[in-house]
């Protein structure tokens, strides 16, 4: 679908692709406002979109001068994480000098969105720009058309300037290609900003946007969200427009990817999505039901567990959990905690339906590209020979005694079409089953979880423990509207593994015993407390699908109980152990 020409080559490519985009940024440090900032900088970036928005409403401030204090603090963030991939700063400083000239005439502002500069996931079509995806198979293809979300948010006075980075195939959470590199995390350099739209949380979480938009198939917006600090909300399907945010698995509709808004308030994920919600082009998707007004009662229901039982959360990860709770029934609110049915039906319904062909279509542009190691467990589950699946899943499961990874070892693997629907049939009855036990038995109005069981991941780790994306997985199967919400950072003296987390037989909520081996036993874990200090760490706010209004009702009444903790618009600082 997207031919190399004969003449290609994968480095003259990843070349060209490094230049353009080098160039881009070499002329906004040409400008000093650009490569310092203005005198205001600091105001503008500590401002959330709707601010910015009043600010030049009021005539305080020009839409000129807000996007160069962001252009300035975008350059700084692709230099300090590379998160950056198209960068268009001419073309967005020519549409806010056209949205400060209308508005000297007329004193009207285009939209809710006038003014505000705003980064978009690699994968949505911008009009004259690559959407590579991080394949060099797709570069120099630009854009025809517009996004259907972006176009909304131009209509709306909103300025996309950027691009951001994402993980080779957009199904592993460790931000990395071969075209573009590795986005690391705002707060260490050693740990990932997670995935799949893990460019575009690093670079709001460094003030490098004021709004921007990523897509979600198996936790795509939580994880990243929460291991970089910023807001996100996964729609429902159906409830905002996927046309033009492309998908590394087009067709595959067992569970489907779903767009979202990533944010530094949860006025600005409200506002975003009063945008986009039920509003398209193409009259086709999607469904035209407009965003709600919803009254919350004072008193809200939330359930909440501070594990899945398929991989018990790290302490940090139980210590958020606990914290919301506790800040919830101070406000008021009832908080009971739950158990949702077996999340490993879940982890194998995902890796059954999306690895039915072989991971054919998901691998199908990489072309010349080398594969990521990240990659190597998940891509050869489905592609072992039958005889040594079974093997391998008698020496997990019998000899090993971990059911949980021999269920995944079961899961992966090539499928003909009568099993394929057999596979989608156990999620619609899974779906069933978790309305029936959780939302119907607790009457819940929300739920309070884990986004992950760790903070941000040190590189690499994916590789081993992929796994560990059911958290977030489980609702994307269930199709539930789900927001993030960030809550704390670990505290290297309040986090530290003990008993509870190194031995299986001590405590509750422990899963796969291999795979938390791998997080909290041995020489060198994956979970330590001393290395991850001031990682941020956030939960998930659940609710029942179609209910997103009611979400993002609920993230506020959550953010508004944890009160001011250092998340806010403005609040990034380099810690020390990254040089920026």
């Amino acid at each position: 679908m997207w031919p190399f020409t004969s003449s290609s080559s994968f480095t003259a490519v990843v070349q060209s692709k490094q230049e353009e985009r080098g160039q881009a940024l070499i002329k906004a440090l040409a400008s000093s406002s650009a490569a310092h900032g203005t005198a205001d900088s600091a105001v503008y970036l500590a401002a959330s979109a709707s601010t910015i928005v009043d600010h030049i409403a009021s005539g305080q401030w020009t839409a000129s001068e807000v996007l160069e204090a962001y252009i300035a603090r975008a350059v700084l963030a692709q230099s300090t994480t590379n998160c950056l991939t198209e960068v268009f700063f001419q073309e967005a400083r020519k549409d806010a000098q056209l949205l400060d000239k209308e508005f000297a005439i007329t004193g009207k502002l285009k939209g809710p969105l006038h003014g505000v500069p705003v980064s978009f996931k690699d994968n949505y079509d911008i009009i004259g720009h690559d959407s590579t995806m991080g394949f060099t198979s797709r570069a120099h293809l630009p854009a025809q058309k517009d996004a259907e979300i972006v176009a909304l948010v131009r209509k709306a006075g909103g300025i996309p300037f950027v691009k951001t980075n994402i993980p080779q195939t957009m199904m592993f959470f460790e931000c990395i290609n071969p075209l573009w590199g590795r986005t690391t995390n705002p707060f260490s350099p050693e740990h990932t900003s997670g995935g799949s739209s893990g460019g575009e949380a690093a670079l709001l979480r460094m003030d490098g946007s004021a709004l921007g938009w990523g897509t979600d198939i198996g936790g795509s917006i939580r994880i990243p969200t929460g291991y970089c600090g910023v807001y996100g909300l996964k729609f429902s399907f159906g409830r905002a427009s996927t046309v033009g945010a492309h998908s590394t698995m087009p067709g595959f509709e067992t569970i489907q990817a779903v767009t979202g808004p990533l944010a530094r308030t949860v006025d600005d994920i409200e506002l975003a999505a009063r945008l986009v919600v039920g509003q398209a082009g193409s009259g086709y998707h999607p469904a035209p039901v407009p965003y709600r007004q919803v009254e919350l009662p004072s008193k809200l229901k939330f359930g909440y567990y501070t594990s899945d039982n398929f991989i018990k959360a790290s302490p940090a990860c139980k210590r958020a959990v606990q914290e919301s709770v506790a800040a919830l029934r101070a406000a008021g609110h009832e908080c009971v905690e739950i158990t949702i049915p077996d999340p490993k039906t879940t982890m194998g319904i995902f890796l059954a339906a999306s690895g039915a062909d072989g991971f054919k279509t998901l691998t199908s542009e990489i072309g010349q590209d080398p594969t990521q190691s990240e990659l190597t467990v998940t891509l050869s589950g489905p592609n072992l020979w039958g005889w040594l699946r079974n093997i391998v899943k008698w020496i997990v499961g019998g000899v090993l005694n971990d059911p949980i990874v021999a269920h995944i070892v079961d899961s992966q693997r090539r499928r003909p079409v009568n099993e394929f629907f057999k596979v989608t049939m156990e999620k619609e009855a899974y779906a069933a089953t978790f309305q029936e036990q959780i939302w119907e038995r607790h009457k819940l109005d929300g739920i309070i979880c884990p986004i992950s069981a760790l903070p941000a991941l040190p590189h690499g780790a994916v590789t081993y423990v992929a796994a560990l994306s059911c958290a977030t997985i489980v609702y994307n199967v269930v199709e539930s509207p789900v927001g993030s919400v960030p809550v704390t950072r670990v505290d290297p003296d309040l986090d530290v593994v003990t008993e509870e987390w190194s031995d299986p037989s001590v405590g509750s909520g422990h899963g796969s015993h291999l795979m938390e081996g791998l997080l909290y036993k041995g020489k060198t874990p994956f979970y330590d407390a001393k290395k991850m200090a001031g990682l941020p760490v956030g939960v998930q706010v659940v609710g029942k699908k179609w209910e997103d209004e009611k979400v993002v009702e609920m993230m506020k009444v959550l953010d508004r109980a944890l009160g001011k903790r250092g998340f806010e618009p403005g609040s990034w600082k380099a810690p020390q152990n990254l040089k920026a």
